[in-house]
């Protein structure tokens, strides 16, 4: 992997290229909008305005303010108390690979695995439209129930609210998850240093294109699946391998671009990623060439990307590999000390341009 992070300037052009990366460095997403669009739903820059003008203005407290996939509240014991929620709203209902109930557990049972912890209680609300068939709600539920067990979690309570037809397309779906983060295990992006190595643990962007290709609203073909997994169990594969690992998260909307952005920003480092080493299957590379859509960008909902020492990014790399759900783990990256903030991408062609977070929603609904 290269050691450059930047490529080569003529000197009389260096000012210039400083100037626009700290004009970059100083853009932060602002709240603009007079009325909520899908944009905001979709995990990027207009995500991030929206909860840091209306949630975060209105619910500050110090947990909330670490903005992870879930809140880590201390217990007595030592240990820690980690709490996720999340809303599915993703149309299809069914799509290759899952469905949005085996989803609702994977995506909860996940943003707790990426918080350290190990997952084991679930709750489960369902916002159902009248006029929703009763067996295909039965469907899903036992898709539910048998992501669940697979995960080693219980749905142990829940709700049920009914509205008119039209309100609620179908179904939404909406889980809440607890586990418990051993005494001493932190993941944290103040942690991360630079000389660290970025890993993503498979492939990108199979379950935003999958959920496209379902929809059926384009002429293609591709045999393309959803890669909506547990990763609980793997997420302690990589911890027993590198104990030293620095930061979790799984990049489900937005994609690694913008799960990158954020750790870049709340650690202050830079992110250099390496354009030949990302892990993106052919037909996915092909549907998002045809659609204009950068695979960075594109939702996951059984992949995490990992920041751990380098000295430990072999060990994490052979174990990863060695587990069913992380066959296509790759070395992606590493961390740099500048340009502070901002996520680089070394392109095949030898230079480097700047990755933004998403801007815009290209896959709307898609989990």
């Amino acid at each position: 992997m290269s050691a450059t992070v930047h490529p080569p300037v003529p000197e009389g052009r260096q000012e210039l290229v400083l100037e626009r990366i700290e004009a970059f460095r100083r853009r932060r997403p602002r709240l603009t909008d007079e009325v909520v669009t899908l944009a905001h739903g979709a995990g990027g820059k207009a995500s991030a305005a929206l909860i840091d003008a209306v949630f975060l203005e209105a619910f500050r407290n110090e947990a909330l303010e670490q903005l992870g996939d879930g809140a880590l509240l201390p217990l007595p014991s030592g240990d820690q108390l980690a709490f996720a929620t999340d809303s599915y709203v993703v149309r299809p209902h069914r799509f290759p690979g899952g469905s949005i109930g085996s989803l609702a557990v994977h995506g909860t049972v996940n943003d707790l695995a990426m918080c350290g912890a190990r997952p084991s209680w679930l709750s489960a609300a369902f916002v159902i439209e009248e006029g929703f068939p009763v067996a295909e709600l039965a469907a899903l539920a036992a898709d539910m129930a048998a992501a669940a067990a697979a995960a080693g979690v219980t749905v142990v309570t829940g709700d049920t609210k009914v509205v008119d037809t039209g309100a609620a397309d179908g179904v939404f779906i909406t889980t809440a998850g607890v586990g418990l983060v051993p005494a001493g295990r932190r993941l944290a992006a103040d942690r991360v240093r630079p000389g660290d190595v970025v890993l993503v643990s498979g492939t990108l962007g199979d379950h935003g294109v999958a959920v496209l290709l379902a929809r059926g609203d384009l002429d293609l073909e591709a045999d393309v699946t959803s890669d909506t997994a547990p990763l609980a169990g793997l997420v302690e594969v990589l911890l027993a391998a590198a104990p030293g690992t620095r930061w979790l998260r799984d990049p489900t909307r937005g994609g690694v671009g913008t799960v990158c952005n954020e750790l870049a920003a709340q650690a202050g480092v830079a992110v250099v990623l390496q354009e030949s080493a990302l892990p993106v299957r052919r037909p996915v590379g092909g549907a998002c060439d045809l659609l204009g859509i950068d695979p960075l960008y594109v939702a996951n909902e059984g992949k995490f990307v990992a920041v751990v020492p380098a000295e430990e990014a072999g060990a994490a790399l052979t174990a990863l590999r060695a587990h069913p759900l992380g066959a296509d783990a790759a070395v992606i990256g590493r961390i740099a000390g500048e340009p502070e903030r901002i996520v680089l991408l070394e392109t095949s062609f030898g230079g480097s341009r700047i990755v933004d977070m998403l801007v815009g929603d290209p896959l709307p609904r898609i989990c």
